[in-house]
This record gives structure tokens, sequence and C-alpha cells, in this order.
């Protein structure tokens, strides 16, 4: 008995497959269009309903890219922030006055200087500290009279990190006034900030695609009523509903294609001008300067850029699936 294997001319239906796929066939169209010949398209491309859609597809599309430059910039941002935070701890010398205060601080930086696992320590003069507050208190001469701790930097091998604990209860037992922070409250503060952002982002891409199902919903429902006659003859006479879906999976993949394009090159003009309009509209304070350190310099990279090309994948290949499915069920409805 000869049994026959599932895999029996594998490479000629994977041929057949990709000859029938509505991606080669848009891109033939295409061919045929600029050489003047094929046949006429069930769905006629140039319609009012088309055009209205079109534009629709490419605003969701800008919208689209938008939120995820945007979801992709804070999140680079983020990942620089925890690099320096995980790099760096902070000690405070918050006890002291005069030549002792200073000779306190530098014997605590010559203690952590020792500490294995320590790089490079950085004790700020009290200029440095004080200017560390004018954002929030100014730069008047108040901060002259208040007893402003100071504050030492340490950088911190992250390949052989010390015992953070066993180094704060080393420093607060051998000097008084003397505290380490390793930053982790801001670091759990940082990461519900961007959790936040991303979730928000993901919110809005759903939004944006549901919005997209729905428009291109409505436009098969009316291309399909408009070309109902032409529908009912080739299913009478024997067509294929696969071949009727196919030529709509067509005329909405072009459609998805050509208006995904439009909309990733707004959004990647927007993100071009970005870094410059925030220059122009933040000014130089030093406001501006900490809004410029927390969110970075809105430069998208070209990963970020690519990220745009998926998007319109993405949004063309939602366009294909959501009028085949819309055509399969109303075609049933002809039976």
């Amino acid at each position: 008995m000869k049994v026959t294997w599932k895999f029996d001319n594998l490479p000629g239906r994977l041929a057949e497959r990709v000859r029938t796929s509505p991606w080669v066939a848009v891109v033939s169209g295409l061919a045929r269009r600029q050489a003047g010949s094929g046949t006429a398209p069930i769905v006629q491309p140039a319609s009012v309903a088309g055009r209205a859609l079109t534009v629709v597809i490419a605003i969701m599309t800008f919208l689209a890219c938008l939120t995820s430059g945007a979801v992709y910039v804070v999140n680079q941002s983020a990942n620089d922030w925890f690099a320096d935070i995980a790099s760096e701890v902070t000690v405070q010398v918050s006890e002291g006055q005069g030549s002792e205060f200073e000779k306190k601080v530098t014997l605590v930086s010559l203690f952590l200087a020792k500490q294995p696992g320590i790089l490079r320590v950085n004790p700020l003069s009290a200029e440095e500290s004080g200017k560390l507050l004018e954002p929030w208190l100014g730069g008047s001469d108040v901060l002259s009279a208040l007893p402003v701790p100071r504050l030492i930097a340490v950088e911190i091998d992250r390949s052989s990190p010390p015992d953070l604990n066993a180094l704060r209860e080393s420093l607060e037992s051998n000097f008084k006034g003397v505290t380490l922070d390793d930053h982790r409250r801001w670091q759990a503060e940082l990461r519900t900030v961007t959790r936040s952002l991303v979730l928000g982002g993901i919110a809005v891409l759903m939004l944006v695609g549901a919005a997209t199902v729905a428009s291109i919903v409505s436009a098969t429902k009316s291309a399909m009523a408009s070309n109902r006659e032409i529908i009912e003859v080739l299913h009478f006479v024997g067509a294929r509903e696969r071949f009727i879906a196919h030529e709509f999976e067509k005329h909405f993949l072009n459609i998805g294609i050509r208006a995904g394009l439009v909309g990733a090159f707004g959004a990647t003009v927007v993100f071009l001008l970005l870094p410059l309009t925030m220059r122009l509209l933040s000014g130089r304070g030093l406001a501006a300067a900490e809004f410029r350190q927390f969110i970075g310099s809105a430069v998208l990279d070209w990963p970020g850029y690519l990220l745009f090309g998926f998007v319109v994948v993405v949004v063309a290949t939602l366009c294909m699936l959501t009028s085949r499915f819309g055509v399969y069920r109303i075609l049933k409805s002809y039976d």
C-alpha cells in the first residue's frame, strides 16, 4: 500500500501560496499599471470611499508612529537613567562646620576610596552642592546661610559591586552624620513612570488599531454593496469565495501600504524636527536643562525609525486580514 505524505509537493504548494499572496498581487499590479496592461479590478481604486479610507488610515498610522516613537524615546531615556543611577551612589555628610567639616569630608572620601568595588570618589564642593539646589531655591544668598550638606559622588564597579548594606553600616559606625543613598527610591519611581507611559502608549495603539479595523469593516461593507451585482454574478457562475476575497485583499492592502507610508513619513518629519522645536520652546534656563536631562535629546535613532516600518507592515496586514474576514462573512450571507 502506497503511503502519501503530507509533505508531498511541498515546494510547489509553497510557490502557489506565494504566487497568490496579496502582497505579490499588489506589487505585480503596480508593475502592470506602469506597463499599461492588466485586467480591471472588481473594486475600483479611485473611488471616493477609497480616498476617504486612505486619509483615515494615514492619520491612524501617523498617530501609531508618533505613539510608538514617543514610547521608544522615553524608554531609551529611562534606560540611560537606570544605567547612570546603577553605576553611582551618593554619600551625604551633614554634620560639621568650618575646617573640621572639610576635614571630615576628606576623611570620608579617603575611607571610601579604600573600599573594594569602588572605582572613583568625587567629593563635591560647597558651591557644587549649592548649585544642585538652585532649581528649587533659586540662586540667592540664602543658600550660603543654610546648612547645606556636602555630597560625595561614588562610582562603583558594576562588574564587581561592593556590598552597599555593609558599606552603609561601616560609614554610620565610623562617621557621625554620614549617610549613603543608593537611589533605590528614585529607581522605583522612575520604573513606575516608565511603565505608566508604556502602558498608556499600548492603550493608544490598541485604540488606533480598533478604529482602523472599524473603518476597514465599514469600507468593506460599502465596497461590497456598491459592487453587489458583479459579486453575485461571479458567485453564481462558479467563482470561488477565495477569488473574490483575494480581489478585496489586494484593494485594501494597496490602500494600507500607501496610507501607511504617508503616515510614517509624516511621523518621521515630526521626529526629525522635534529636537529643534524643543530647543526653541524650552529656552536655556535651569528648568529647561532639567527637562532635557529627564527626557533626553528626543532624538530617534535608526532602530526607532525601523519601528515606523514595522507599524506600516502591521497596518497593511490589518487592512488585508480585516477585509478578508469581512468579505467571507458577507459572501456566506449570499448562500
